[in-house]
């Protein structure tokens, strides 16, 4: 995936062929596909999945997006889905994570931190705990009135994802609200290796618009040159 080289664009929660063609000619490296969730909202099952990502993972990285906290259930879940990265967004216990890791080496786990008022403290002490065990984390918004962790629509505090950034040398993906009119600005305040979005790009109706898809990927793309400049002219400052 290359996801160590500052840049790359995942949309998440695609629901049909039709939207990941769309995705991937509007430009994105990475697609996300929720599943395995709490709710059981899943917007396709796990079949419907595998077809699609049969048919586009020779041109964007598949990922796998999932609430289970088991090693046999993702296990079973990515060999089903044909992904060989996966998000592991619930609060799946260190000891699991090490397991998974252990029986399947080359699936890349990312592991999300949920950032909500009172957690920064918390969120610093998991990445030290787990980078060693991980390839990547994934910074993302609890939504108190929902209760929901993840395609809330809203952003949380970039200041706390700029100091996880700087916490770690693994690459940490920025999610939480991101929009066109948002990315540049938080690129250039958190400094990610790459960016999500999901329901940013996306109409009343849930499906993705290609507009907004458009936007979105360029002017991550214009966010993400801009902060490397800004690298450049200043080596010193590390780049994830």
């Amino acid at each position: 995936m290359g996801l160590k080289l500052p840049g790359r664009v995942q949309i998440a929660g695609v629901i049909d062929q039709a939207e990941a063609e769309l995705i991937i000619e509007a430009g994105a490296e990475m697609l996300g596909f929720p599943l395995g969730l709490k709710d059981g909202r899943e917007d396709l099952d796990v079949d419907e999945a595998a077809a699609i990502v049969r048919q586009m993972s020779a041109k964007a990285t598949p990922i796998c997006i999932t609430y289970l906290d088991t090693v046999g259930e993702i296990a079973a879940l990515c060999g089903r889905l044909g992904a060989r990265w996966v998000q592991l967004h619930g609060p799946m216990a260190k000891a699991e994570i090490i397991k998974l890791k252990a029986q399947d080496p080359d699936l890349g786990l990312i592991k999300s931190l949920i950032v909500k008022p009172g957690t920064e403290a918390q969120l610093l002490r998991q990445v030290h705990d787990l980078e060693s065990h991980v390839d990547a984390f994934i910074t993302d918004t609890f939504d108190p009135e929902s209760g929901r962790s993840g395609a809330t629509g809203k952003t949380h505090n970039w200041e706390v994802s700029r100091r996880l950034v700087s916490s770690t040398e693994k690459p940490v993906i920025l999610a939480g609200g991101l929009t066109p009119e948002n990315v540049v600005e938080a690129i250039a305040a958190v400094h990610p290796a790459a960016v999500d979005a999901h329901t940013g790009v996306e109409d009343p109706d849930g499906r993705k618009n290609k507009a907004l898809l458009i936007d979105f990927i360029k002017h991550a793309r214009h966010g993400f040159e801009r902060l490397g400049r800004q690298n450049r002219a200043a080596p010193s400052r590390r780049l994830n």
